[in-house]
Order: C-alpha cells, then sequence, then structure tokens
C-alpha cells in the first residue's frame, strides 16, 4: 500500500464512504489508527451523527482521486489546527530540501533565470516561491483566496477581479523532493477541488452504480416468480414447496382409481386402506396433502425430509393391499368391497369379523358408525347398519326364508381389559372359559331385531354410552374397543356370527408418557389388544397351529372368529392424509402391511418366508405396531409395560379376592346372628365359631392388603418408568 496515501488520510478529511445497502456519500473522517489499517467516520443522517470503521484499503477503493493530492492540499479540507510557531518551523524544515520549480520561476517578475543568478539568488528565489506558496497554503484554510492574496503581494498593479478570473493559472506546479532525496512531480488539483463543489466521478463509483441496478433488476426478477408461484401454491402454505413436489410427481402418474362397478374379490384375510379428505383443522393449517392413491390396490405416501444441507425431497413409499380407496370414497362404497362380501358367511354357518383400524382421528368410527353431522351421527350411513340391512335382505330370499333363522345383536365395549355391555346401561361382564373351553362373556345381552330400523336404534343407543377421551389428534376420541355382533340362531341355536369391531384409536407410548396415569394405562391396553389382534390375524392367515387369543381381552373375546375353517377377517386401515400425521399414517400402513405381508414387489398373496420376518423384526423395530426403535430397546419402556401388566393383573386380583370376601362375611355373619335368633342357642359354640370367623376374616383382610401393597408398588414403578420415557423423548 502506498505509504503517501495513508499519510493523507487524517482526521477531518471529508471522503466518500460506501453503506451496506450500496449507497455512497460523504462522511469525516474522525481517528486513524495507529498502524494505518482502517478510519473511523461520522456523518449526519436524519438529524443523528453516525459512525463506522472502514478498513483503508475501502477508502482506496471509494476514493482513488486521493493519490493524485499533494499532502498539502488535502489540509484545505480540515480545520487550521496546528501552533503557528510549530507550522514556521515545518515551513524551515521543508524550505531546505523542496527546490523552487521553473515554471513559477520563469512567472515571477523580477526575476533572472536560474544561469543568470548566483547561487545565494537561486537559493532565495527558491526559498520565496515555497514561502509564497505556504503563505496561499495558509491563507486559504483561512479563508482567503489564495491567489489573490499571492498576486497581489507579488504585483500590486494587477487587478483584483482580474487575478480571481484566472486564479486557475495561478496554481504551481511543485516538484518535491522526499527524505530519500528522490524528486517528485505533483499538479495540484486539491486547489481546484477546493473552490469547486463539482467532484470527478471516478470508475468505482459507477461500477457500483450498475452494481446496484442488477441487484434492482434480480430483486424484480425474483420478485415475478414468487408472483407466478403464488399463482399457482399458496404461497402462504408453510409446506408449498413439497406440495409443488408431489403436484409435479402425481403429474407423471397415470392414476386408475377404485371404481365401484370394478368386481368383487375374496380372500380369507382381505387388508383394505381408506384414505380420509382433509379435516377442517388440517384445512385451516394449511397442510399439505402427502397421499396418493394411483390404483385400486397401491397408496404412496410423500414423506416429507431434508438432507443435512437443509435441500427438501420427497422419500416415497409405496404400499400394497387388497383394495385402497381415496379421499373420494364413500362408506357405501367402502362397504361394498370389504364387509358385503362376509355377510354370506354366516348364512353358511361361519364366522366373520371386520376391523376398523388406525391411530386416533382417522375416520374408523365415521366408517363403521356412520357419517356425522357436527356431532350427530347418522347411523343409517354406517357399515353396521349397511350389514344389517344386507343380513335381512338375505333372510327374506327364498333359500332361507324357509330356515326360520331369528336375528340378535349385542353390542360391548373392552375399556383397559374390562368389558362393559352397552346396550345394558354400560354394565360390567366378565369374561371366562366353559368347560369346553369356550370363551363367554358373561351377563351379556342380546336383543332380538326385525329389521334394519331396529337395528340402526341399538347402535344409536350403544354409541351414545360409548367411553370417549381427549388425545393429542382428537378432542373426543373413542378409547375402547366398540364390537358391534350380528347373530343369527336357529331354534336358539347359533348358527353365525359377524363382528363388526371399531378398534380404539392406536397411539405411540411417547405421546402418552406424559399424560395422566389413566390416559397412559388407557394407551398402554390398546397397543397391547393391537399388537395380540395383529399376532392372531397372522394366525389365521397363515393356518398356524397355535393362535395367541389369550394376550389380550379382546382377542379372547373374538377367539371363535379366529377359528375353524369357515373363517373370514377383514382389516380396514384408516390413515389421515395430512403432513403432520405422516409418521402415525406410516406406523398405520405397517400394522396392516405385516397383517397379511403384501407387498409391490411380489404382487401379493404369498406370504414371505418366515425366517425373513423374524429377521425383519429384530433389524427394524419400528415395524411394530406404534412404537419407535428407542422405545422398542429401551429398559425404560420394557419396565413402563411390565408395570401395567402387574397393575391390570392385580387390580383384577383385588377386585376378586374384595368380591369373594364380601360374600363370605354376607354368609358366614348371616349364620352367626341367625344362631342367636334361637331361644336356646349354646353360647359356648357362638363364641368359637365368632372367633374363628374373626380369625378368618382377618387373615383374608391381610391378603388383601398385600395384593394393595404389590398394586402400589407396581403403580410407583409404571410412574418411574414414565417419567423415565418423558426425559428420554426429544
Amino acid at each position: 500500500m502506498d505509504s503517501r496515501f495513508c499519510s493523507r488520510v487524517c482526521p477531518g478529511l471529508i471522503i466518500n464512504i460506501q453503506r451496506s445497502n450500496g449507497q455512497i456519500h460523504e462522511a469525516k473522517v474522525k481517528t486513524v489508527r495507529v498502524d494505518r489499517t482502517s478510519v473511523s467516520v461520522e456523518w449526519t443522517e436524519g438529524g443523528t451523527v453516525k459512525g463506522k470503521e472502514i478498513d483503508i484499503k475501502d477508502v482506496i477503493t471509494i476514493n482513488p482521486e486521493l493519490s493524485e493530492l499533494p499532502a498539502a492540499d488535502l489540509k484545505e479540507n480540515f480545520p487550521f489546527q496546528e501552533n503557528v510557531s510549530v507550522q514556521k518551523q515545518k515551513r524551515r524544515s521543508t524550505l531546505s530540501k523542496i527546490p523552487a520549480p521553473r515554471e513559477v520561476a520563469a512567472a515571477t517578475p523580477n526575476v533572472s533565470t536560474p544561469e543568470q543568478r548566483t547561487p545565494a539568488a537561486r537559493g532565495r528565489s527558491r526559498m520565496s516561491v515555497i514561502a509564497e506558496s505556504q503563505c496561499s497554503l495558509q491563507e486559504n484554510e483561512m479563508g482567503v483566496d489564495p491567489c489573490t492574496s499571492l498576486q497581489t503581494r507579488n504585483n500590486p498593479s494587477v487587478p483584483a477581479g482580474r487575478i480571481r478570473t484566472s486564479k486557475l493559472n495561478c496554481v504551481p506546479e511543485a516538484s518535491v523532493t522526499n527524505l530519500n532525496g528522490s524528486t517528485e512531480d505533483h499538479l495540484l488539483p486539491g486547489r481546484i477541488s477546493s473552490v469547486s463543489p463539482v467532484r470527478r466521478r471516478s470508475n468505482i463509483v459507477k461500477e457500483m452504480e450498475k452494481m446496484k441496478n442488477k441487484r434492482e433488476e434480480k430483486r424484480a426478477q425474483i420478485s415475478e416468480i414468487r408472483t407466478k408461484r403464488a399463482q399457482e401454491f399458496d404461497s402462504s402454505c408453510p409446506n408449498w414447496e413439497f406440495a409443488k413436489m408431489i403436484k409435479e410427481f402425481r403429474a407423471t402418474l397415470d392414476c386408475q382409481p377404485i371404481c365401484i362397478t370394478d368386481p368383487i374379490e375374496e380372500h380369507r384375510i382381505c387388508v383394505c386402506v381408506r384414505k380420509r379428505p382433509l379435516n377442517k383443522q388440517e384445512l385451516q393449517k394449511k397442510e399439505c396433502d402427502v397421499i396418493t392413491v394411483p390404483s385400486k390396490c397401491v397408496l404412496l405416501v410423500h414423506e416429507p425430509k431434508q438432507k443435512v444441507d437443509l435441500t427438501k425431497y420427497l422419500d416415497t413409499q409405496a404400499f400394497r393391499f387388497d383394495f385402497s380407496f381415496d379421499e373420494s370414497s364413500s362408506n357405501e362404497m367402502v362397504y361394498r368391497f370389504t364387509a358385503r362380501p362376509l355377510v354370506e358367511t354366516i348364512f353358511e354357518g361361519g364366522k366373520a369379523t371386520c376391523f376398523a383400524y388406525g391411530q386416533t382421528g382417522s375416520g374408523k368410527t365415521h366408517t363403521m358408525g356412520g357419517d356425522f353431522s357436527g356431532r350427530t351421527q347418522n347411523a343409517s350411513k354406517g357399515i353396521y347398519a349397511f350389514a344389517s340391512q344386507d343380513v335381512f335382505l338375505l333372510l327374506n330370499q327364498p333359500r332361507y326364508r324357509s330356515q326360520e333363522l331369528e336375528v340378535y345383536v349385542t353390542f360391548f365395549e373392552i375399556y383397559n381389559g374390562k368389558v362393559f355391555d352397552l346396550l345394558n346401561k354400560k354394565t360390567k361382564l366378565r369374561v371366562l372359559e366353559d368347560g369346553k373351553q369356550q370363551v363367554q362373556v358373561v351377563g351379556l345381552q342380546e336383543r332380538q331385531v326385525n329389521c334394519a330400523e331396529d337395528v340402526i336404534r341399538m347402535i344409536e343407543m350403544g354409541t351414545a354410552c360409548r367411553t370417549s377421551g381427549q388425545t393429542f389428534a382428537n378432542a373426543s376420541s373413542s378409547r375402547s374397543h366398540a364390537c358391534f355382533q350380528i347373530l343369527l340362531r336357529r331354534r336358539g341355536k347359533l348358527l353365525g356370527k359377524f363382528s363388526l369391531v371399531d378398534l380404539a384409536g392406536n397411539e405411540r407410548g411417547a405421546d402418552t408418557s406424559s399424560a395422566d396415569r389413566q390416559t397412559r394405562m388407557e394407551g398402554a391396553e390398546i397397543n397391547k389388544s393391537l399388537l395380540a389382534l395383529k399376532e392372531c390375524i397372522r394366525a389365521l392367515g397363515q393356518n398356524k397351529s397355535h393362535t395367541p387369543f389369550r394376550e389380550s381381552k379382546l382377542t379372547q373375546v373374538l377367539r371363535d372368529s379366529f377359528i375353524g375353517t369357515n373363517s373370514r377377517t377383514c382389516m380396514i386401515a384408516m390413515i389421515s392424509p395430512g403432513m403432520n400425521s405422516c409418521e402415525y399414517t406410516l406406523n398405520t400402513l405397517r400394522y396392516a402391511d405385516r397383517v397379511k405381508e403384501l407387498s409391490v414387489h411380489n404382487g401379493g398373496g404369498e406370504t414371505q418366508n418366515q425366517m425373513e420376518i423374524e429377521e425383519m423384526e429384530g433389524l427394524s423395530p419400528q415395524y411394530n405396531l406404534c412404537k419407535d426403535e428407542e422405545e422398542e430397546l429401551s429398559p425404560h419402556m420394557f419396565s413402563f409395560r411390565e408395570a401395567m401388566t402387574q397393575i391390570s393383573e392385580r387390580e383384577e386380583k383385588v377386585v376378586e379376592q374384595l368380591k369373594e370376601l364380601k360374600q363370605r362375611l354376607a354368609t358366614e355373619l348371616d349364620y352367626l346372628l341367625g344362631i342367636t335368633e334361637q331361644p336356646d342357642y349354646d353360647l359356648e359354640t357362638f363364641v368359637s365359631t365368632a372367633k374363628y370367623f374373626v380369625e378368618e376374616s382377618s387373615r383374608n383382610f391381610l391378603s388383601v392388603g398385600e395384593t394393595l401393597d404389590a398394586l402400589g408398588a407396581a403403580m410407583q414403578l409404571e410412574e418411574q418408568a414414565s417419567k423415565q420415557m418423558r426425559r428420554k423423548r426429544p
């Protein structure tokens, strides 16, 4: 960097600076760093003094004209502050080093040429010229016209006005000798600048203006592009980039969704999936639809993801099922391909079961129970009602009319491992096995119906009693498994049974770990029963010798639907299309896919090799129902499940103990009191009997107390495990 240029940048100098927005304006140098690497400048803007620090290189770039000015002229830009004696001393030192310029010597009147003058005269002439130049500089700093003052002193006969008109010609060209002895020629344009308010525009200013114009053009182009995108997509949508990618992907597909006229295929295990439309809350949040149904068997999930560099992309996953229904499919169409083929099974003495499975808020109750208008449900538009209508239609056909068949219905729910009768004021029922190892729901009422209208009234009565609660996805979610059964009896003997089950919405353990104990127990019991149900359906489809129906109350009650050669099952997986529900949708689809294990690659129908299935289960725990890999491997999750199992078992045990104790106490107390009512009872016998009764009752109460202590310990274990999972949850 030129040291002479750096020495010219000093406090008080007016220079050009460039703002961060590209604007260029003047500012005053406030301070200069000792190492001459940067300067601090100040300027006034809107009545406020502002400042910033600028690198000396940027000053050189913005102010190239300063390199052409001698140091003396730059002092015109800042006030005269030095002491007069100091200035005189500087001038004396300068006079001994700076030779007189030839042009000035030639222009000075009454002065001979250098060749004609003696060395002493030449020295005096040189000193007088430089002294006049210094005086001119000092007068200019004090507000006096330097040319006028100089020429007036040297030639008083020249008019002042004439001197002012030609003052540009009075600027001398100085040849300055530096400390090294070399000479440098400077043309003093600083005086011209100080007189004229117009400054020469440098090339850098023009370049800055060009750059500014380019930026404005680029901003205009970007604004135009955004306007066009806003016309195609709602720019206020938080995920419009994903919506655009999904739309472009769908444009490449030849979609042929299922049609009402398509042929019905019968399967022993039928697995279907239904996509509901975006609901009001999702539309208000402007969520994008990530589910595509290109054909009647295939469903695509466009999972939004981001790379490490924040690049957005879609991970599209394909699933194959027996039938796939998009958001335009009605309940009638879903029923036609799912539950309707099962109706004739019960007339042939078989068992049929239809499940609606999915996360909370996915539309299971809407599909099974009927359409909702606000909070009012139209029970005549659900699969319950459609199935009962077809039962009565078949019952009136000639081949079944003469068989003296009677139709009965039952409606019960399974909540937290307990069974309640929805047609009998929600009475609690007991599930037991009889001597033939048949599961019986003790006390369950069967209501005879004679037409479809009677069935609809029973559905409405039971639905009003069903247990519901608030979840993360639904303010009023069904928290129980509702089972509506249509029974065919001939002369009192059971001929066929059609079970229509609206399963409770599944949830991840991480979503319920921060809730209260009641909600945690609900979620644990729901997931436990759904896991057991999956294994039972798989065992039915693969003709396994063992069916694990004892794993939950749900599979216990439906045991007769999983055994026998004439048993058919249909599962309808309900999914939500919103982007925020993508993870739960994938869990639901993986669960349904594992039930029958259809895939896009094998064309469906055949199960995979059992070793491959077990390996997949071991390496990919996320395929298990509603559980993350971390939860499957976490010891806290294992402790939580163990604690929930212990709570359920010990709660049931203590209730049974109390019931037994109540019955025994009532019986023995009645016996003791009956002894005292006899006129000649033996007092000694009464005392010994009463004493034995008290001791036996004490032992029974102690046993109940021990069970209660174990129940309390299990509750504490569950609380600790849930807290550990809560801390681990991101």
